[in-house]
């Protein structure tokens, strides 16, 4: 008897926590995580304890993700200019007085540990803009949308200036999500596309030209001219620069379909891979794993993006829309500049593979996302009822 009153008492306590979360989401989660934990595993067993640092970074998104899933969007919604204002003036602190690596000044000391507060930007930025539209709903005009652009152009040219392309990168991308699903018009939106198409073919045909020791690019620095100068010709220059487009390539190649087999990567344990436990995880889960294997990892990517595009599509309110539609297209970035990065179709920048590459923030902010995402489909569901 007393087992049983237990037992349901502790059904009471979790149900809260558990009811009206999206399943498909979960399953996906899972999914990525057991595949990341099988590469981890092999791919740094020689790396001291990343393994268990990786299952713990694990555990502690999930348990972030669960935890953020039960604040409602409502509250999410008051939150976001305070969290914006701090990203900000937490960037503007670490221009000023941060702490520089490797010529980067990313990192700021607030005494017990340092942060680096363009990570709270991935976050803040769609919420800020997300915030700014549902003002707005009903009333959009083209002076909203320069003033989205604005608020968009601060944190990424401060991010950019530190410099961190990677970061800046992923920020702008979750603030165009959010300007898109606010309703952009294709007017605006083609002409810079095509732009960018003629900006990219002529980058390809000048390559000989423009990447001249000599030659000085504009806004960019010398080590980012490398990288893209890198990508276009990698054999230029294959024991420095292009070393790891080479040898990523020959990585995911040599897989074949079935892949090496577990533990068997030549050329992740001879450490011919450079960074193969963090940006360059694919490559030696190509090696391993094969076509086979890539594929199982490509499906779990598109279970989740498809779901969270469903999720956006059905919330009730526009708050969510956006959100959810920018959380999730904003993983597809994740994804698509990882695997463009180690497949040689773009250049180089410090972008992690979710769930798959090592790294504790990256972890984390992949967690809150999600669980803004679980929060979304929650209040749908409480929203039918």
């Amino acid at each position: 008897m007393n087992n049983s009153f237990s037992l349901q008492a502790l059904r009471g306590h979790i149900r809260p926590w558990t009811e009206g979360l999206d399943w498909v989401v979960l399953l996906a989660v899972a999914w990525l995580m057991g595949l990341g934990l099988l590469c981890m595993y092999s791919a740094g067993f020689d790396h001291g304890t990343r393994f268990v640092d990786h299952l713990r970074n694990g555990l502690l998104s999930l348990a972030l993700m669960f935890a953020m899933a039960q604040v409602p969007p409502q509250r999410l919604v008051k939150i976001a200019v305070p969290l914006y204002t701090v990203g900000v003036l937490l960037l503007l602190a670490t221009a000023v007085f941060g702490v520089t690596k490797k010529g980067a000044t990313r990192w700021l000391n607030v005494g017990i540990t340092q942060i680096q507060p363009s990570e709270i930007l991935k976050i803040a930025m769609p919420l800020m803009l997300a915030w700014w539209f549902q003002k707005r709903e009903g009333l959009l005009r083209l002076p909203d949308f320069v003033a989205a652009f604005v608020l968009l152009a601060v944190p990424v040219g401060l991010i950019a200036k530190q410099p961190d392309l990677g970061t800046s990168l992923l920020v702008l991308a979750a603030g165009l999500y959010v300007i898109f699903f606010a309703g952009l018009s294709w007017k605006l939106i083609l002409p810079v596309l095509v732009a960018g198409g003629i900006g990219i073919t002529a980058l390809v045909m000048s390559e000989e030209q423009i990447c001249q020791p000599d030659v000085t690019w504009p806004v960019l620095r010398e080590y980012q001219k490398h990288r893209v100068c890198t990508l276009l010709d990698p054999s230029k220059d294959p024991l420095g620069k292009g070393f790891h487009i080479i040898q990523g390539g020959i990585a995911i190649g040599s897989g074949g379909v079935t892949g090496k087999g577990f533990m068997r990567g030549t050329q992740t344990h001879l450490e011919f891979i450079p960074e193969r436990t963090t940006d360059f995880i694919f490559a030696a889960y190509g090696e391993e794993f094969g076509l086979l294997g890539a594929a199982a990892l490509l499906l779990g990517f598109t279970v989740l993006i498809l779901r969270g595009l469903v999720i956006a599509f059905e919330s009730p309110t526009l708050f969510g829309r956006l959100m959810a539609g920018a959380v999730t297209l904003s993983f597809f970035t994740y994804v698509f500049v990882n695997m463009g990065m180690v497949s040689g179709i773009l250049p180089v920048v410090g972008v992690p593979l979710p769930f798959i590459s090592y790294g504790g923030t990256a972890m984390v902010m992949l967690g809150l996302s999600l669980g803004i995402l679980l929060s979304i489909a929650k209040s749908k569901r409480y929203k039918r009822r």
